[in-house]
């Protein structure tokens, strides 16, 4: 009982217009205990008074996510996938852009200034005034969820009343390249020593250090790439993809044809524990992590379209979610892969929950090893994790990744209905960092 009334008053902290986070009030006393027992399966009957200052997501939309180099992306240039998902936010929500207070784009690999200005053209292509401000932010592979975050607290904090996040990543333009100068110190310190470890040598750590087999590995990678072809079969992700007009280069004769891309194109359905266990190594000789139990390098963007619950009902949006809770934590560097398994306990943490309460999960898949780690080290139901695939089968491009879970996750939770309140979103983070988010279903 301890437990649900703690709960109960961190959840009240948010619902409260009138509450800030340091102050309890006596009103508290004159609530019923059962508005706010979320994990304890109580009915939800805030009123839409005190919701009225929740944060809530009208829209989430993503591009396809195409293989880098050779997918349906390979000749689109960044700032056209960007303005894709922006414009569909106006058209599809019918808001006016002049009244978004601010764009923060989750991207990893351009150099800072060039990617900033990139975004700011995107935003001019989308149909945003000169008026509407626009920045990047750089969390590495959380930065598209860093994105969500940032603008639900400039949000709650009041400085606008209208955001826009998204994630953009062309990995076929950009890459991440070596240091050009290391400082010498670097080796006498042991965890900025591990930060240059190759992400995949860090998935080899994982493994071996918490004994995750190759076939456990191969084994998680049959099921993204199921879980992800069962999903397109069914017309699952019509709701999230946006189709973008682009062209498509042949590298013999130089020809640009036309195309519309709207479907992932790193699906494979037919892959197979016998086909998974031919793959070599891709880090060590003698290794676990292949090609084909890791993420794919991908190109894709996507937008989140964040407001306070009073001024979506004012407008008349459907409210998507409701932006519940986010954590990130610092880990190993070594180990860099367990960040889920230590931001997801916070997180819910944060939104006066257990993981106990989550009804559904998208956990990155930056490789194999890690997530089947996480899902192991919290003992996640599988039926409830990635039920659409991952990374594995999807693509991870890296600063879009953020935005794309949050759209898969939210369009999951609403089809599914009352019987899945809470979703998880999270990802580990190069350098070793771990990130998620909790959000509730919005209806």
């Amino acid at each position: 009982m301890e437990k649900a009334i703690n709960r109960q008053k961190i959840l009240l902290q948010h619902l409260l217009p009138s509450s800030p986070f340091s102050h309890q009030t006596s009103e508290f006393s004159s609530l019923d205990l059962s508005i706010c027992l979320a994990g304890d399966n109580a009915s939800n009957r805030r009123s839409a008074e005190n919701g009225d200052d929740d944060i809530v997501i009208v829209a989430a939309y993503r591009t396809a996510l195409c293989k880098a180099k050779r997918g349906g992306f390979k000749d689109t240039l960044p700032d056209d996938l960007l303005a894709s998902v922006l414009k569909a936010v106006i058209e599809r929500t019918n808001i006016n852009p002049a009244e978004v207070g601010d764009i923060v784009v989750g991207t990893v690999l351009a150099p800072g200034s060039l990617r900033a200005f990139e975004c700011r053209m995107a935003a001019f292509y989308a149909g945003f005034p000169e008026t509407v401000p626009i920045r990047t932010v750089n969390r590495q592979c959380s930065s598209g969820l860093q994105a969500v975050a940032d603008v639900a607290a400039f949000i709650k904090a009041g400085y606008y009343d209208i955001g826009i996040s998204a994630g953009l990543e062309s990995m076929t333009v950009d890459s991440l390249g070596p240091f050009e100068k290391r400082n010498p110190k670097v080796y006498s310190f042991t965890g900025a020593r591990d930060c240059l470890l190759p992400m995949g040598i860090t998935s080899e750590n994982v493994a071996e250090r918490y004994g995750v087999t190759r076939e456990e590995q191969d084994q998680a990678a049959v099921l993204s790439h199921q879980n992800a072809a069962a999903a397109a079969a069914l017309g699952k992700f019509k709701d999230e993809i946006i189709p973008v007009s682009t062209k498509i280069v042949d590298p013999t004769s130089g020809e640009a044809k036309p195309v519309t891309i709207s479907a992932d194109d790193g699906i494979r359905p037919n892959t197979n524990l016998r086909d998974l266990a031919k793959l070599k190594p891709a880090f060590k000789n003698n290794g676990t992590t292949t090609a084909g139990n890791a993420s794919q390098i991908s190109d894709g963007a996507g937008a989140v379209l964040l407001m306070k619950r009073s001024l979506a009902v004012q407008k008349g949006l459907p409210i998507l979610g409701v932006f519940r809770g986010f954590a990130a934590v610092g880990v190993d560097p070594f180990v860099m892969g367990i960040g889920p398994a230590v931001a997801i306990p916070a997180a819910v943490k944060s939104a006066g929950l257990s993981v106990s309460d989550i009804d559904l999960f998208e956990i990155n898949e930056a490789f194999a090893s890690q997530y089947v780690y996480c899902c192991k080290k919290l003992g996640l139901n599988p039926e409830k994790v990635n039920v659409n695939g991952g990374a594995i089968a999807l693509g991870h491009p890296l600063g879009a990744t953020g935005a794309r879970c949050v759209a898969t996750l939210l369009h999951e939770m609403k089809r599914r209905g009352k019987g899945c309140r809470f979703g998880v979103v999270s990802m580990c983070i190069g350098s070793g960092m771990g990130a998620a988010a909790v959000l509730e279903r919005g209806d």
